[in-house]
């Protein structure tokens, strides 16, 4: 049995860490709500139709072949990708094609589609323009960059310009920490940034032309940013301190 002035402190700690949870439930949904769960709009219905077009038919094909027979499900992750390179997004009228193409269950698509950050279930820009802020990054200036993205673009995290160009995504790590601060902009990696790259890069692509991508402070790949250190010659030819007799 509790005292009473224990029991009275136990029960005041429950109460707070209930107030907290309703508290914290209240701004995840907030926040969180659409990672989860549909809801009908003017641009995501089940009135809009989808269907793979005649070359991506061919492409779906061709990346089930890849799996062994009786294993199409196993495709799944691709063929969201397929029609999500179609649509420009993933709207549910496209997971609900390809749950019929694979003979799925929607749910099993709805599941996949929600669990990874790669797949866009609201419309997006053009470009998509993906900032990462993880240590590494944030510690060569990625949260600057990502202000004065926020800034030219006059857009904050999840937004979209007025003109459908851009839209900005704040995410975890691209996996480039040695060329950090950079970039994902669909399909490209643009890294070594500083803010007067970020202009160039933005202001190309709204022109309709392709900047260069990869690092922009020199150094190719992922080397050392003060030079290499080792690795400074050709390779030695066959037979390199071998010995005579092999």
């Amino acid at each position: 049995m509790f005292s009473q002035p224990r029991f009275m402190m136990l029960t005041s700690v429950v109460r707070c860490a209930r107030a907290g949870v309703r508290s914290l439930s209240t701004s995840s949904a907030l926040s969180s709500d659409k990672l989860f769960v549909h809801r009908d709009s003017e641009k995501n219905n089940l009135d809009i139709k989808f269907e793979f077009s005649a070359e991506n038919l061919k492409r779906a094909k061709a990346i089930i072949a890849v799996y062994p027979e009786g294993h199409s499900n196993a495709a799944l992750l691709p063929l969201l990708d397929l029609a999500q390179r179609q649509a420009g997004w993933l709207p549910i009228s496209a997971m609900n094609y390809v749950a019929e193409y694979l003979g799925m269950p929607r749910i099993r698509v709805y599941e996949v589609a929600t669990f990874y950050t790669m797949y866009n279930r609201e419309p997006v820009g053009k470009f998509h323009i993906q900032i990462c802020t993880t240590t590494p990054c944030m510690l060569r200036g990625a949260e600057d960059v990502q202000a004065h993205i926020e800034k030219k673009l006059a857009i904050k995290n999840g937004e979209t310009t007025k003109d459908g160009l851009f839209t900005l995504s704040v995410v975890e790590c691209l996996g480039a920490c040695v060329n950090a601060p950079m970039l994902q902009i669909n399909d490209d990696y643009y890294e070594d940034l500083t803010n007067k790259d970020v202009d160039h890069i933005l202001d190309e692509l709204k022109a309709g032309k392709k900047p260069k991508i990869g690092p922009y402070n020199g150094r190719k790949a992922g080397e050392p940013a003060g030079g290499l250190t080792c690795l400074t010659e050709p390779p030695k030819g066959p037979g390199f301190k071998v010995q005579s007799g092999l």
